[in-house]
């Protein structure tokens, strides 16, 4: 249709240009917050550090959350989330380390929970009390980073911070040192015993230990450890000692050591030593060069126990290694079949001088008790406690012992062997009660038993006949001697009598006295006869 059909012409459109959008203002807010929100997400990511695994066997006291990790009682993290482990035995703490501590996730960081605890190195963690248990950390050397750990269930010892030497101990058991026991030097603490392992043969234990600075420079070559623990109790010529590191040595245990010898170099780290069993042990002459004896006895081993002293004339050479019994099919009898491990240079000098009479070469040690038993050196049972009963193995030169010889190069060195003085004793004993049950005791008895009789009928016999006659015959003496009293007080011319006749001997006994001494002035009297002039003038005796 056009316009000439309506009848009117339509109004020709204005045509106009659209105008510029002008944004609103409103629009500001929403841009403005969505900048900061990126700036918010911006500023998270670059600060949120490093996600951290740590596995422990329990989560007792940890809260996801809550609980922080704190490196030097610095806070540089926090537990994010708490999980059982895929096996139900371990739980998993995820932690979020800061990123300014991204560097403490090296491989051999160790961590562990940080609880109130008492044990033998003391009492630690008692903050906790009041601020809550947190994870603590100790940063090790390595610079490999690692996100996943097995934590420590108690703090270590040591830490990689401390400064000092880190050596090596072997011992054949554990006794009551533990982790973390005090390790002294001359009575003073200088460091602790990291950590300790059971050796893949089951037969020792290999004990970490750590001596600080500036003290591990006295850790020589030539030092002796010893295990501290408990008291030591000897008893010796000189009395009771008593020896013992520390109070706290007794109730949990420690170790000790002491350089022996002359000066040495100062050891290095991980340096391999020997834990002894006591001081006494640790201080004891070298042993190297050992040699293994065998002794067989055919007296009773009661009272004789792996570890006894093998004695020669007061020096310990070694101790027993094992007891057990062996039969003797030709003798017919069973014999005590003792092992022993002895250390000849024990002897010093002695033993110095007998290997060069020996000669160069291998067995030396061999050949020198190979002589000494030719001069009739033997092993003997001997008591060392006569209240435990205690046995030890005496090496002695047996006067007129039965001439022996040894086998070199097969087995253990046999060292013959002779009854023990006790056993000689008992023996001597045995002989003697022998002899004495042949006495006839009852035929004895029986004699003695008539003889007694005899002696009492006897006795009767006087009791009953012999008396009564005694009796009477001394009243009739009592009787005479009574009428001769009589007799004398009634006739007083007898007294009389009697004074004169006692007065005539006393008057015969001056003369011959007077005539004794006349002839010792002159004896010539008795050729010549007697001088008027010297005749010796008896005056009688006034009345």
């Amino acid at each position: 249709m056009s316009t000439s059909d309506v009848g009117f012409e339509l109004p020709q459109p204005d045509i106009r240009p659209p105008r510029k959008y002008r944004p609103s203002l409103v629009w500001l807010v929403p841009l403005v917050a969505a900048a900061i929100g990126l700036v918010l997400v911006v500023r998270a990511a670059l600060s949120a550090g490093t996600m951290i695994e740590i596995t422990f066997e329990s989560a007792e006291g940890l809260e996801a959350g809550v609980t922080e990790v704190k490196f030097k009682d610095v806070v540089v993290g926090h537990v994010k989330a708490i999980s059982l482990s895929d096996d139900l035995q371990r739980v998993v703490v995820e932690v979020v380390l800061a990123r300014s501590a991204e560097r403490l996730a090296v491989d051999d960081t160790r961590f562990w929970v940080v609880r109130p605890r008492v044990d033998t190195g003391g009492i630690s963690g008692l903050s906790t009390l009041v601020s809550g248990v947190y994870i603590s950390l100790d940063v090790g050397q390595s610079t490999e980073a690692r996100s996943e750990f097995v934590g420590l269930e108690t703090a270590p010892a040591v830490t990689s911070d401390q400064q000092g030497t880190a050596y090596v101990l072997h011992s054949d058991g554990l006794g009551s040192i533990d982790v973390g026991s005090p390790i002294y030097y001359r009575r003073i603490p200088v460091g602790r015993v990291g950590s300790y392992t059971l050796d893949p043969d089951g037969r020792g234990v290999t004990l970490q230990v750590f001596i600080s600075a500036p003290y591990n420079r006295f850790v020589t070559e030539s030092a002796r450890f010893w295990n501290a623990s408990g008291i030591d109790l000897s008893l010796g010529a000189s009395g009771l000692t008593v020896n013992t590191e520390s109070l706290a040595s007794v109730l949990a245990g420690g170790v000790a050591f002491q350089n022996f010898g002359d000066a040495a170099a100062v050891a290095a780290a991980q340096t391999e030593f020997q834990l002894y069993d006591s001081l006494t042990a640790a201080m004891s002459p070298p042993t190297n060069d050992p040699l293994d004896i065998r002794m067989r006895f055919v007296e009773s081993m009661r009272g004789l126990s792996v570890g006894a002293p093998i004695d020669f004339r007061g020096v310990e050479l070694g101790t027993v290694k094992s007891v057990d019994l062996e039969y003797d099919a030709e003798r017919k009898q069973f014999l005590g079949n003792v092992v022993a491990r002895v250390f000849p240079s024990r002897l010093g000098r002695a033993y110095d001088a007998l290997s060069e009479q020996a000669g160069a070469g291998e067995r030396v040690a061999d050949r020198v008790f190979a002589r000494l038993v030719a001069e009739g050196l033997r092993a003997q049972l001997r008591t060392g406690n006569l209240i435990s009963g205690q046995l030890y193995v005496a090496l002695d030169f047996i006067p007129k012992a039965k001439p022996a010889g040894v086998v070199i190069g097969v087995g253990p060195l046999e060292i013959p062997t002779e009854r023990g003085s006790l056993e000689q004793i008992q023996t001597q004993i045995a002989d003697i009660i022998s002899k004495f049950n042949k006495v006839p005791f009852e035929e004895i008895g029986r004699s003695l038993r008539d003889t007694l009789r005899g002696a009492d009928a006897l006795l009767r016999q006087l009791d009953g006949d012999v008396a009564p006659e005694a009796r009477k015959t001394l009243v009739e003496a009592q009787r005479a001697l009574g009428s001769v009293g009589d007799a004398l007080d009634r006739d007083s011319g007898v007294q009389n009598d009697l004074s004169a006749t006692l007065g005539e001997l006393e008057r015969a006994g001056r003369s011959l006295r007077s005539l004794a001494d006349y002839l010792q002035r002159h004896p010539e009297s008795l050729l010549r006869g007697k001088v008027v002039d010297d005749e010796p003038t008896l005056t009688e005796p006034e009345h």
